[in-house]
């Protein structure tokens, strides 16, 4: 039998998360004596600078001896973060082109030039000329 043909067979439930950039497997797997564990694996997508691409995977695997107690961390660093940061997502605030709140109004009030948006600046393209 074949490694593949064995990962398949050893794979018993699965559930994935798409998160931006990464994603998340969640996968239940039998070991060799027919008990249950739990792979929860993190797939980063990179881009190469000539266009190509490829993923950076890290696995973690987690057994029914250390189910609660991983849980118990989990929820407590969970409900911890949101405690003190709020469900608010700040990471836009590290874009190259983020503004702070102040300097934003500084610009805006001084550009308060009205745009209006016209289709006269769009070119008719006929599918005959594809």
């Amino acid at each position: 039998m074949s490694d593949n043909e064995l990962m398949d067979k050893e794979e018993i439930f699965s559930k994935v998360l798409r998160a931006g950039r990464r994603t998340y497997f969640f996968d239940v797997r039998a070991t060799k004596a027919g008990d249950y564990y739990l792979t929860i694996t993190e797939s980063k997508k990179f881009t190469n600078d000539d266009g190509s691409f490829h993923y950076k995977k890290h696995k973690i695997y987690l057994y029914k001896e250390d189910f609660m107690g991983f849980t118990e961390i989990l929820n407590e660093m969970t409900h911890f973060i949101v405690e003190e940061k709020g469900e608010e997502v700040i990471s836009e605030r590290h874009q190259k082109d983020f503004q702070k709140s102040y300097e934003r109004d500084a610009v805006a009030d001084d550009n308060t030039e009205e745009v209006t948006a016209t289709t006269e600046s769009f070119t008719d393209v006929s599918f005959d000329d594809i």
